[in-house]
């Protein structure tokens, strides 16, 4: 299983999301540090649009899905973009 579908999965138990958009964007920071290839799942984006995020502020938004993937980032997920949204809000995506 890959990481983008673990992750997918886990968001989708967690926060069960009117929208989720998960993208491996890792060959767009090939370079950018030694170890760093762009070719392994090393930086991944987060799209979500879920009712649970309703109420919480942005910053609590984030906690929670960085901690629900706390595992994968320990395990070498170098960066998490996170973007998420209650369902009556405005996203950019």
């Amino acid at each position: 299983m890959t990481l983008r579908t673990r992750i997918e999965e886990k968001l989708v138990e967690a926060f069960a999301p009117e929208r989720l958009s998960v993208v491996d964007e890792s060959h767009l920071h090939a370079g950018h540090q030694p170890d760093i290839t762009g070719t392994g799942e090393t930086h991944m984006r987060v799209r979500i649009v879920s009712a649970k995020f309703s109420g919480m502020s942005r910053l609590a938004r984030h906690r929670a899905i960085t901690d629900l993937l706390k595992p994968e980032l320990d395990a070498g997920l170098h960066a998490l973009a996170v973007e998420p949204a209650a369902p009556d809000e405005p996203t950019r995506w």
